[in-house]
């Protein structure tokens, strides 16, 4: 009996973690608000570095950051912001720390307004995820005008770390922009 045949997929996984998250997280939908929470702010973690340094630290950030319950962070004060500063287990950036704390605040007040943050976070697309026709990485932007408008609107309501290119990872990420190759196994069940 032979292996079965490898799957084809995006290039960029490049290790069993990377693998993982591509295969069954990258650009599935989300619409539940603490998962949107969650990628916000290891997208804002991430800029700079590199997605990997961020997988590899995404579940202690999720022991240190109360499971990404952003009425929780909101409430984060001085002692605690400088106690995350100590742990190695996460990106020790001050301006990363105090944004994260900085965008639950102000995620609530989007729940507040909208309802939810999905609702308002999808509406810059019309309920549905974009959907990319990409065959190379090289195909695949940096940003898009519509990541130019969410950014923009994002930072008038005070939320940091939401350039237009970490908010084009997030809408990828978040399945809001379906960025796999069309030659991924992935790209097919995920444009239906």
């Amino acid at each position: 009996m032979s292996p079965p045949p490898e799957k084809t997929r995006c290039a960029w996984p490049s290790n069993p973690l990377a693998i993982e998250y591509h295969d069954r997280e990258w650009g599935v939908p989300v619409r539940d608000d603490r998962t949107l929470f969650e990628f916000l702010i290891l997208e804002g973690a991430q800029a700079g570095l590199s997605w990997d340094t961020v997988l590899r630290k995404r579940e202690h950030y999720r022991a240190v950051f109360d499971g990404f319950d952003p009425a929780k962070v909101a409430r984060y004060d001085a002692k605690r912001k400088s106690k995350l500063m100590l742990d190695a287990g996460i990106i020790r950036n001050r301006a990363k720390i105090e944004a994260a704390v900085s965008n639950a605040q102000a995620f609530l007040a989007v729940q507040q307004e909208f309802g939810s943050f999905a609702k308002y976070v999808w509406a810059f697309t019309g309920g549905k995820p974009l959907q990319g026709k990409r065959t190379s990485g090289g195909d695949i932007p940096a940003r898009t005008e519509t990541s130019d408008e969410l950014s923009k609107d994002l930072k008038k309501r005070g939320f940091k770390f939401v350039g237009t290119t970490i908010m084009y990872a997030f809408m990828q990420a978040t399945g809001m922009a379906n960025d796999h190759l069309t030659q991924c196994f992935r790209h097919k069940t995920l444009s239906s």
